[in-house]
């Protein structure tokens, strides 16, 4: 009932009856946004209830990559001597490929864009081609970013991952079913996501103030994607109508 008083707090109707909404014919204009966030700030979940809730296609910068070599299209075959070295495929090409897409394979589609831009030339050519409805930024704060992935441990032959303040082993750093030592991956490390953190705000600031700068740029500020949901919800709500009521599960 806290979460209900809190969603309605933030001024959103809420329908309990599990009812579908009511089935009105959709803008005719093509809703198209870009979502961007830290490493660790639930942009993954958040995405995945936009795309729900909205009837988006996701467009994932790095599954279009991987699908593409995969596949071997030309611009796959561009990408391939890269990923296989594991380096970072040029701008351009990346620009290329996720210009291809929109403007080929979802040409006609409703979509949410994870992972591009990430530079402000990308951002650029994406402006020139293609009319964005909104960028969304999930503003979480580096303090929580960095609670929530320093305190994944690891047991590593058996997968199962523990949080020392979420879901915490029955005894400190030991698996509750073997009693093993449990690990840390390299990259949940501080000193890791440190680094991770302080690389993507050098390399977004300049982006947020070119997408702000347009009046594309929308923030949403919380530590956790459940208090976040109902404000993006909203905001979408006010652009495209949704195909489903808000859910407080």
């Amino acid at each position: 009932h806290g979460y209900l008083a809190f969603l309605v707090s933030c001024g959103i109707e809420i329908d309990i009856s599990g009812r579908e909404p009511e089935k009105t014919p959709m803008a005719t204009k093509v809703f198209r946004a870009v979502i961007m966030g830290p490493p660790g700030s639930g942009k993954g979940t958040i995405s995945e209830w936009i795309v729900r809730d909205f009837a988006l296609k996701y467009l994932s910068c790095g599954e279009l990559m991987r699908q593409n070599v995969r596949n071997k299209t030309p611009l796959g075959l561009e990408m391939a001597p890269y990923v296989e070295k594991g380096n970072l495929v040029p701008d351009e090409v990346v620009t290329k490929l996720i210009l291809h897409e929109v403007n080929n394979t979802y040409k006609n589609d409703h979509w949410l864009l994870d992972g591009f831009p990430r530079t402000v030339p990308q951002a650029e050519a994406l402006y020139q081609d293609t009319t964005l409805s909104c960028v969304l930024n999930l503003a979480v704060p580096e303090e929580e970013i960095t609670k929530r992935i320093e305190g994944r441990w690891i047991h590593a032959a058996s997968g199962r991952t523990y949080h020392t303040e979420f879901n915490p082993p029955k005894v400190p750093f030991k698996d509750d079913v073997t009693g093993e030592p449990l690990e840390q991956r390299a990259d949940d490390k501080p000193a890791t996501v440190r680094a991770r953190l302080a690389t993507y705000r050098a390399q977004t600031e300049p982006l947020l103030a070119y997408y702000d700068k347009k009046g594309l740029l929308h923030e949403f500020h919380g530590t956790k994607s459940k208090e976040i949901w109902p404000h993006v919800y909203k905001y979408l709500s006010s652009l495209r109508k949704p195909v489903r009521a808000l859910s407080i599960d």
